[in-house]
C-alpha cells in the first residue's frame, strides 16, 4: 500500500480532532466528574464530530443506500447505530410503518427526532421509536418493540450504515440481533466499511485501529462484518456487493449486503 495511502488516515483524524476537541474540553470543565467516565466523554466527542461531518458522510454513500434501502425496507425498521437519523432519507413511507432508531448516545436523540419528523415520523403517532441503547442490548430492544403498540415484537428489517465497525462483541451481537430481534422472512441490510482481502491494507487497517477507535467511539478499522454475517446459518437467501468505483486500496473499504432470513419451521 502506498505510504500516502496509508497515512491519509491522519488528516481525518485532525479535522475531528479540530471540530470536536475544544467543546469537549468545555463540556469537561462544566462538569468536572467526567474525568472518571471516559466513555461518556467518548460520546460528547463523538457528538461533535459527527454534528460536523455526518451530512459528508451520508452524501458519499447517498447512491448506495437509495439503491439498498428504498426497495428493500419495509414495515418495523430498526436502524442499528442511527446515528442523526439520516437513514430516514432513504425510506419509502409507504411501506415503512415504524421507524426504530437505535442509538445508545443520547446526546444524538434531538437530531434524529428533527429529521425524522420532516420525513413523517413521530412519536406522537407511533411510527418513530428511539430507542437509547446499544445493539448487544438486545432483551431490551425486544421489549421496547413488544411495547410499542406494533404488531408483534420483532422487526422486519434490520438496518447497518457505518456501525457494525463499533459494536461490542460484533459476531455475537450479529447473531443476537438476528436471532432474537429480526422477525422470520425479515432482512438485514449494511453498508459498513471492512477488512480489506488485500493483506498490505489489512496491516495498516490492524496498525491504525487503537487510534481510531479511541477517536471515534470504537469505531475498527479491521473488522471482517460482510464474511461474519455471510457465515451465519440463519439466511435464506444473501447477497453481497461493492462499492462502485472504489479502488481496493483503500483503508475504509465498503462491502453492501442483503440477507433475508429464513421462514420460521
Amino acid at each position: 500500500m502506498k505510504i500516502s495511502k496509508a497515512f491519509a488516515i491522519v488528516e481525518d483524524l485532525r479535522l475531528a480532532v479540530q471540530a470536536a476537541f475544544v467543546p469537549t474540553v468545555l463540556a469537561m470543565l462544566r462538569s468536572p466528574l467526567l474525568i472518571i467516565r471516559p466513555h461518556e466523554v467518548s460520546r460528547i466527542f463523538m457528538s461533535h464530530v459527527w454534528k460536523a461531518f455526518s451530512d459528508g458522510i451520508d452524501q458519499g454513500g447517498r447512491p448506495v443506500k437509495e439503491e439498498l434501502i428504498r426497495a428493500n425496507a419495509k414495515g418495523i425498521v430498526l436502524d442499528i447505530g442511527a446515528g442523526h437519523g439520516h437513514t430516514v432519507l432513504y425510506l419509502d413511507r409507504t411501506k415503512v410503518t415504524q421507524y426504530v432508531a437505535l442509538e445508545p448516545n443520547a446526546l444524538m436523540h434531538p437530531q434524529i427526532r428533527a429529521l425524522a419528523a420532516t420525513h413523517g415520523f413521530s412519536e406522537a403517532d407511533g411510527t418513530l421509536l428511539v430507542l437509547p441503547y446499544g445493539a448487544e442490548e438486545t432483551a431490551l430492544i425486544r421489549s421496547a418493540l413488544s411495547g410499542s403498540g406494533q404488531d408483534g415484537d420483532g422487526a422486519d428489517t434490520l438496518i447497518s450504515v457505518l456501525t457494525l465497525c463499533s459494536v461490542p462483541a460484533p459476531e455475537r451481537t450479529l447473531c443476537a440481533l438476528v436471532g432474537d430481534v429480526l422477525r422470520p422472512g425479515g432482512t438485514l441490510l449494511f453498508y459498513e466499511h471492512v477488512l480489506s482481502p488485500r493483506a498490505d491494507v489489512a496491516w495498516w487497517q490492524r496498525f491504525w485501529t487503537p487510534v481510531w477507535r479511541l477517536a471515534f467511539d470504537g469505531c475498527c478499522l479491521d473488522r471482517a462484518t460482510h464474511v461474519w454475517i455471510g457465515k451465519m446459518d440463519a439466511w435464506r437467501e444473501g447477497s453481497v456487493w461493492g462499492k462502485e468505483g472504489e479502488e481496493e486500496e483503500h483503508l475504509f473499504w465498503h462491502r453492501t449486503g442483503r440477507f433475508v432470513k429464513k421462514d420460521a419451521a
